[in-house]
C-alpha cells in the first residue's frame, strides 16, 4: 500500500461534520510485525501474511474445507470474485441488487463485453478463470475476540461523544464486516449455530475458547457467534497483509478487521458519477475498480468539477456540528475514531474544501441513503481506495 500525507491536523470537513482531525495520532514509524499484531488483540495467518488468522491464503498448500458447502451459490460465488477483482458489489448476499449490477457493469466494460449489469452467459464465461474460487469457506474465529471491547452504540451524540472508541457493538457486527456481509448472510450459512453442510456424525464442532466475563455480557448479549467457533462465511479474498508495507500498525489491524490486503493497484483517475451512483478507478484508459457510493443531497450536492487528493487520514475522529450537518444549531461534540465513526474508517480529502471521500458505519446504505455533500463507500472498499490512489490521482465529479 502506498502511503499518502496524513499529517493530523490537515483535514478540515464541514459539509460531512469532520472539523479537523487536530487529535488525531501520528502514524507510527515502527513497521508492522505478527507480534506487533498480537499486541493489538488479533491473531495473524503467519510471518508471510500480516492478515488475521481467517485470511483466504488463496494458493497457499492446504487442505479443502472439511465440512462441504451443500450449495452452489451462484450469485455469492460471483459477488466473492468481484469483490476480489476490485469491482466492488458491496455487501455480499448471493442475491441480485444495485452494487451487483454496478460490479457487473464495470466488470464488463474493462473486459469489452457487453454492459448489460446481468450475470449472462458472456459474463460468465469470462468469470469462469476464477470458477474454483468457491463462494464460500470455513473459518474459526479467533481466541483473541472474547478479549475484544464490545460496546452497544448509543443513537446519542452527546452518549456517544463519552466513548473512548466507536467500535463494534457485537462479535457479530464485527465477523460481518470482517466478511464484507451482514448478520443475517452469516446465520443463513450457519443453521443453528453451525455451518452450512455441518453433519452429526462426529464432524468436529470448536467449542468456545474462553467464556466471556460478566463485564462483557451486556455487550454480548445480542452475539449469535463466539470466538473459537467454527462457522461458514462468504469466501472473500484479496486480503493479503505483506510484511513491512503498513507503517502505522493500528492501520494494519484495521486492514485485517476489513478483510482487505496491501496489493493494490495504483490509478491515476477516479470518476465519481452521481446518476449512477458509482466510483470507478482507472489507470489510463483502462477501467480496473469500481465501487458503488452514496454522495450528496439536495441540501449538500455532489460538487461537481475536477479535484485533487490532498492526503488521507487513517481512523479519524469525527466533529459533529449540527449547525453545519443542516440542523438546527446545538452543541458540537468530538467523537472518537472507529469502524462506527460517521465517516468511518478512513478519511480521503479533496482540494475541494471541507469534502472528501469515506466509510460509513451503515454498509447496507450505500447507494441508497444520501450523503452530507462527500462521497461514501463501505468500511471495506474506502479502505481499498485509499490503497490504490495518490496526491498525484486525479478526481473527477460528474452529474
Amino acid at each position: 500500500m502506498r502511503h499518502l500525507i496524513a499529517t493530523a491536523s490537515l483535514f478540515a470537513l464541514a459539509a460531512c461534520g469532520l472539523n479537523g482531525t487536530d487529535n488525531e495520532e501520528p502514524a507510527s514509524d515502527t513497521v508492522a510485525t505478527a507480534d506487533a499484531g498480537a499486541d493489538y488483540g488479533y491473531e495473524t495467518y503467519g510471518e508471510d501474511n500480516l492478515a488475521d488468522s481467517m485470511a483466504s491464503n488463496d494458493g497457499a498448500s492446504s487442505a479443502p474445507d472439511a465440512i462441504a458447502d451443500p450449495e452452489e451459490r451462484p450469485i455469492m460465488q460471483a459477488q466473492v470474485v468481484l469483490d476480489r477483482i476490485g469491482f466492488g458489489p458491496g455487501v455480499i448476499d448471493g442475491k441480485m441488487g444495485m452494487s451487483t449490477e454496478n460490479a457487473l457493469r464495470g466488470f464488463q466494460e474493462a473486459n469489452n463485453l457487453d454492459i448489460t449489469g446481468t450475470l449472462d452467459d458472456a459474463t460468465k464465461q469470462a468469470l469462469s478463470e476464477w470458477q474454483r474460487i468457491p463462494a464460500t469457506r470455513v473459518v474459526t474465529i479467533p481466541a483473541s475476540w472474547s478479549d475484544a471491547d464490545y460496546t452497544d452504540m448509543p443513537d446519542d451524540v452527546a452518549e456517544q461523544a463519552k466513548l473512548e472508541r466507536l467500535g463494534y457493538a457485537t462479535l457479530d457486527e464485527r465477523l460481518a464486516e470482517r466478511f464484507h456481509t451482514t448478520v443475517a448472510v452469516l446465520k443463513m450459512l450457519n443453521p443453528d449455530g453451525k455451518p452450512a453442510g455441518f453433519q452429526a456424525d462426529g464432524t468436529p464442532d470448536t467449542k468456545p475458547s474462553a467464556t466471556p466475563d460478566v463485564a462483557k455480557e451486556d455487550a454480548q448479549k445480542a452475539a449469535f457467534f463466539h470466538a473459537g467457533q467454527q462457522i461458514r462465511v462468504p469466501n472473500i479474498g484479496a486480503d493479503r497483509i505483506a510484511p513491512g508495507s503498513v507503517d502505522d500498525t493500528s492501520w494494519q489491524q484495521t486492514l485485517a478487521s476489513l478483510g482487505v490486503g496491501t496489493d493494490q493497484p495504483a490509478v491515476d483517475r477516479i470518476v465519481v458519477s452521481k446518476a449512477g451512483k458509482t466510483l470507478k478507478a482507472y489507470r489510463g484508459d483502462k477501467l480496473i475498480a469500481l465501487f458503488t457510493v452514496s454522495s450528496g443531497s439536495s441540501e449538500f450536492p455532489l460538487p461537481l468539477g475536477e479535484w485533487k487528493i490532498l492526503g488521507e487520514a487513517y481512523n479519524p475522529p469525527y466533529s459533529y456540528d449540527p449547525e453545519v450537518l443542516g440542523k438546527n444549531a446545538g452543541k458540537t461534540y468530538k467523537l472518537a475514531p472507529g469502524p462506527n465513526s460517521p465517516v468511518g474508517v478512513v478519511w480521503i480529502d479533496l482540494s475541494k474544501e471541507h469534502y472528501g471521500i469515506h466509510g460509513t458505519p451503515d454498509p447496507e446504505t450505500i447507494g441508497r441513503a444520501q450523503s452530507s455533500g462527500c462521497v461514501r463507500l463501505t468500511n471495506w472498499d474506502a479502505a481499498r481506495l485509499a490503497g490504490m490512489v495518490s496526491q498525484s490521482t486525479e478526481v473527477i465529479f460528474e452529474a
